[in-house]
């Protein structure tokens, strides 16, 4: 299927591109957000010697930091920070000894990535900023104008693509930035055709700081060729390349060992073509010290740390994103940490009327005020509690529930998507294997009680069946099924036991409108595409919503009878070899009407934003 043909005139992406950036405010009139999100709980940044030795922390106040960046001269230290609420990214600077810290960019956009000018005058930097879309823009530090860089058609590419624009680099004279890009692929599924999460193929370009000049100097069908820094005498351009399916394992705890990355350099002129490095282990952030000696990040594995070329110590360490001073005796990094947030962890609010806060996965609130989840934090138990987190109480126990613990303990298997029935009295769920599990796994779908008690299985599991909803009138549960020979969704009635066949494609996520008038779902429509659709609970009135090419999933009612979801159509914010610990880290939250229309976003964070739910003033 040609995603292509079902982008026209008013396509998601234009629609959500004309909506204007929420600003931040207090006093929020219509309660809270809550949402999930992947990304480091903590992160600060550090500064040492160039072999490790003399480490400390750098600033002293260090809040949320990461992405430092020295300038030419040594004399600015540039970097990101949530220091204005965790999820915004801003830009600061400050002395190479953390001192006289000030913004550079502030704003609700994602800002990031920034870099002097040789010269001083300029901030080049990613953001987000008017449409979404991670661009490279420039700042004029004297006179305040900012320009988006790479927004000119010609340089955008085909606008139904990823076309994200990351890691800018100013040359020495000053005239030139090169970054790398996306643009003009598609999206691909990692383990094709088992993966739903994206891989990421880039290139690497260069544009004139006047914005004229863009041209590609370096592209490798197949491969990922991230963060580009030029050589001293600026005719080179040095990077790191990946094959496009590795950028998966890049970013996942349990394969990033694994991944096998080479520090290659060009001529920016000629595309004469020079490999740095050879051999095992996952090598990025490469920059050149000299004109024969580059120093670059082992990422992962035994020997992560800092490597150099010339062959002098380096050192080992679980470090990020470092950035070495002109002279290369020093050098500045990120230690990130990813722990568990509490639950209404306050986070920063796009929205003027809501606050934002952290949940664990799979929300659900009950007519009656009580929240219920899947405790992904902990174990893939159920709980429920009050809005705010408190009251809770396990009202289901996965230890000894029959399913292998080890399985459990790496989050592969729990139960999952709990779902209230009207009257607050029942509670559904999937219970067995997940993610790539289910591919072999099973799973069944069981109620319990709101007190505990009573759990019983409504499926037998001889179909791998999750993610309920009860019908309005709590007479129905709609499930969804996936087997060697089945897929889709189903409809359950609980008085008589019997199942009906609703959908026999590869459909996931139902969920039945508060009304009972329609039920809306996750449909794949390709190999590699996921989209939003809705169909009456009869099996009439199919309906398609959302048309991108990204992923679309997620999807859920508010009270009102909207549709949150979430999407990838903006692509990614950063290279995607460069995160961590992450699945889908260009997801972000939208909401639309219950036709498909007035679609706008919610969230803009640099992390995967997901598992949304609206919970009133009057219950938060």
């Amino acid at each position: 299927m040609d995603r292509r043909k079902f982008l026209g005139s008013a396509s998601a992406a234009i629609l959500l591109a004309q909506q204007p950036h929420a600003v931040f405010a207090q006093g929020r009139k219509k309660g809270v957000m809550l949402m999930n999100r992947i990304g480091p709980s903590s992160s600060a940044l550090y500064i040492a010697n160039a072999d490790g030795t003399d480490e400390r922390k750098f600033p002293q106040d260090s809040i949320f930091e990461y992405h430092p960046c020295y300038s030419s001269d040594g004399k600015w230290v540039l970097f990101t920070s949530e220091r204005n609420g965790l999820g915004n990214s801003d830009i600061f600077r400050c002395a190479p000894d953390g001192t006289g810290i000030h913004a550079v960019v502030t704003g609700p956009s994602v800002d990031d990535a920034a870099v002097l000018s040789p010269n001083g005058s300029r901030v080049a930097f990613v953001s987000t900023r008017d449409g979404y879309r991670a661009n490279i823009w420039v700042l004029d530090l004297k006179g305040g104008q900012m320009r988006n860089l790479t927004g000119a058609a010609d340089v955008q590419g085909d606008p139904a693509g990823p076309d994200g624009f990351f890691r800018p680099a100013w040359s020495p004279d000053n005239q030139w930035l090169a970054f790398s890009s996306d643009r003009n692929t598609d999206w691909r599924g990692h383990d094709a055709p088992n993966g739903w999460e994206h891989t990421q193929e880039l290139s690497i370009y260069v544009i004139g700081a006047n914005g004229q000049g863009f041209r590609r100097i370096a592209s490798k069908p197949g491969y990922c060729l991230g963060s580009p820094k030029w050589s001293p005498d600026g005719k080179r351009v040095v990077f790191y390349e990946i094959t496009t399916e590795q950028t998966w394992g890049a970013r996942r705890p349990e394969a990033v060992a694994s991944v096998v990355s080479q520090i290659v350099s060009v001529d920016a002129t000629s595309g004469e073509r020079v490999e740095h490095t050879s051999g095992p282990g996952l090598k990025v952030f490469p920059q050149f010290l000299s004109a024969t000696e580059i120093a670059y990040h082992q990422k992962g594995g035994p020997n992560q740390g800092v490597v150099y070329t010339s062959g002098r110590p380096g050192f080992k360490g679980a470090l990020r994103s470092p950035s070495w001073s002109p002279d290369g005796k020093t050098v500045i990094y990120e230690k990130v940490v990813f722990r568990t947030w509490k639950q209404n962890q306050p986070l920063y609010s796009w929205d003027p009327d809501r606050e934002y806060r952290y949940t664990d996965v799979f929300p659900a609130l009950s007519r009656d005020g009580k929240l219920v989840l899947t405790e992904k934090d902990s174990n893939s138990s159920i709980a429920i509690m009050d809005p705010d987190g408190s009251n809770r109480k396990r009202i289901f126990e996965v230890q000894g529930s029959g399913l292998e613990p080890a399985m459990v303990q790496v989050g592969l298997a729990g139960a999952f998507a709990p779902a209230w029935s009207p009257d607050g009295n029942w509670v559904a769920f999937g219970l067995g294997e997940w993610f790539q599990m289910r591919r072999t796994g099973t799973a069944k779908i069981m109620r319990v009680r709101r007190d505990g008690t009573g759990a019983e299985a409504l499926t037998d599991g001889s179909v791998h069946s999750g993610f309920p909803s009860y019908s309005a009138d709590g007479k129905q549960i709609v499930f969804r099924v996936l087997g060697q020979n089945v897929a889709g969704l189903r409809i359950l009635n609980l008085e008589d036991r019997t199942t009906r066949v609703l959908t026999t494609e590869y459909d996931n996520l139902p969920d039945w409108s508060p009304d009972g008038k329609r039920i809306v779902f996750t449909r794949r429509v390709d190999a590699v595409n996921f989209d939003i659709y809705t169909i009456r609970p009869d099996g009439s009135d199919l309906q398609r919503l959302t048309t991108n090419r990204a992923n679309d999933g997620h999807a859920v009612w508010t009270v009102d009878g909207k549709i949150m979801w979430n999407s990838g159509m903006y692509g990614f914010r950063e290279e995607a070899a460069l995160y961590d610990n992450t699945f889908q880290p260009y997801g972000q939250i939208f909401i639309m009407n219950a036709d498909g229309t007035g679609k706008r976003i919610l969230t803009d964070s640099l992390w995967e934003d997901s598992m949304p739910l609206y919970v009133p003033a009057d219950r938060k």
